[in-house]
């Protein structure tokens, strides 16, 4: 088919990711990569319960989807105006 054939002007999808996966950081003005191993995480100072983090997954869902269901609920009144 004449239509699939790769542009050369269209990056490639695997090597744009590429840098994300390997774990690597670029030092601007020399032109290479390091590792990231200094990178270390800690332990975390307060324990986060069943509760609390319930209440965060929906005050977040509700701040994310509230929007848009105020707007997909009400969309006959937008479309009539008068």
């Amino acid at each position: 088919m004449a239509g699939l054939e790769r542009s050369p002007s269209r990056p490639n999808m695997r090597g744009l990711f590429a840098g994300l996966k390997a774990g690597r950081v670029f030092v601007p003005g020399s032109g290479i990569q390091q590792r990231a191993t200094y990178i270390h995480g800690k332990p975390p100072k307060d324990k986060i319960g069943a509760v609390q983090s319930a209440f965060v997954l929906m005050v977040m869902s509700l701040a994310i989807l509230g929007p848009s269901g105020w707007i997909l609920s009400r969309l006959d009144h937008y479309k009539t105006r008068d």
